[in-house]
């Protein structure tokens, strides 16, 4: 949905969400281009559509980007523009909360920078970031990746890096990472302030806990 402000980050499970990925030209938020956007909605934790559209990004897709997620200019070819392409997915989301991994930092601000540029107001759905959640809630693993944490929950990684399957891939992952947040093996604590994880951090006069949303959010904690 549109509003003249972006939708807030979330660290909860909910169990109406729609889970989506894209491929792109490259990771520059400010210059690369969409090429592959993919959805997936979810009711009461069940499957109950999906979406996935191929973009015509207007470029040339670099040799870099076509050797990680396989997409070449022919594929692209007569697939629509990402205005087309952005309306019919928000067409299929609604007012869902959106969710994928490192989505804060990178897919976002794809969707925010061009709903701005195409209709003059950005995306205003909440959204929860997996990447984060996975961080907080299984330290011991050494990476955070979506093939990594397929690997922990045993989860089939179909074709990654190809928007679709990264988005069945992740929504399974979340419904694995629910268990972990309402039964969490170590102490999580969220920040009052913007909803974000405090963490331990070490400062002048001893140990005390930080939000991870710093230096956007400056909330502190004694310990």
């Amino acid at each position: 949905m549109l509003k003249n402000q972006t939708g807030k980050k979330l660290n909860i499970y909910v169990p109406d969400y729609v889970v989506f990925d894209l491929e792109t030209t490259g990771i520059n938020c400010m210059t690369d281009q969409v090429i592959e956007i993919a959805g997936i909605k979810v009711q009461d934790g069940m499957v109950a559509g999906e979406f996935s559209t191929l973009v015509n990004p207007g470029i040339p897709i670099p040799d870099a980007a076509s050797s990680v997620n396989e997409i070449y200019d022919d594929m692209v070819a007569d697939s629509p523009d990402f205005e087309t392409a952005l309306k019919d997915f928000m067409d299929f989301a609604g007012d869902s909360v959106l969710v994928g991994h490192n989505i804060h930092r990178f897919d976002m601000r794809f969707i925010w920078r061009d709903s701005r540029k195409y209709w003059g107001q950005t995306i205003g759905n909440d959204y929860i970031d997996t990447l984060p959640i996975a961080q907080m809630y299984l330290p011991q693993l050494s990476h955070h990746t979506l093939s990594t944490l397929a690997w922990h929950y045993g989860v089939y990684s179909g074709e990654a890096h190809r928007a679709l399957a990264d988005c069945r891939m992740n929504q399974q992952i979340f419904e694995c990472l629910r268990e972990e947040m309402e039964h969490p093996a170590t102490e999580v604590k969220i920040c009052p302030r913007c909803g974000g994880f405090l963490k331990k951090r070490n400062g002048r006069y001893g140990v005390f806990w930080g939000c991870t949303g710093y230096p956007e959010c400056k909330y502190t904690q004694n310990i």
